[in-house]
């Protein structure tokens, strides 16, 4: 069970702080069950009421610091996703980002920016759905290691780009 004023990654919202563990109001979900009260770190506004118990959603703790620099350390090393079928590569990243892994996170921000210098090069655009799940991908990513690293999100944008260049 995570306890108050813990970070814990909560499915496609990203890193939340737990506001709250307890029955919610009369009226506003199942008597007597017992609900976390996520509040977002990095969207504005509104609240996450997710039981307890529920088994729906995924939902971790944050990477420590230490695997957090581990799995800096380990970006060279990390293989691409090359999916030439457009729609099975666009499914295969709404798979990978739904499964709230850093290093499956990597996998798409590597494999899309990689497709993107190629892309480039050959004088043409990137593909609309590769840009969002691109994006989708490092905000969680960096939203996660921003707080595991106790720095801010552009702070660790540059962080983890200078750490995997020096390996």
């Amino acid at each position: 069970m995570f306890q108050v004023g813990q970070y814990v990654v909560y499915g496609h919202c990203g890193v939340c702080t737990v506001e709250h563990i307890g029955v919610l109001e009369e009226g506003t979900g199942i008597s007597g069950k017992e609900y976390y009260t996520l509040c977002p770190c990095y969207h504005s506004g509104g609240k996450i009421y997710i039981p307890v118990d529920s088994q729906k959603v995924i939902m971790r703790s944050i990477l420590s610091k230490e695997e957090a620099m581990q799995l800096i350390h380990a970006i060279p090393g990390v293989e691409t996703l090359w999916i030439a079928d457009e729609r099975k590569r666009e499914q295969i990243y709404k798979e990978t980002i739904h499964k709230c892994d850093c290093m499956e996170l990597v996998k798409i921000i590597k494999t899309i920016y990689l497709r993107m210098r190629a892309r480039e090069e050959a004088g043409k655009k990137l593909l609309e759905s590769d840009l969002k799940y691109f994006h989708m991908a490092e905000d969680r990513l960096y939203g996660e290691l921003a707080v595991s690293l106790g720095m801010s999100l552009e702070q660790t944008k540059t962080f983890v780009e200078e750490q995997a260049a020096k390996l």
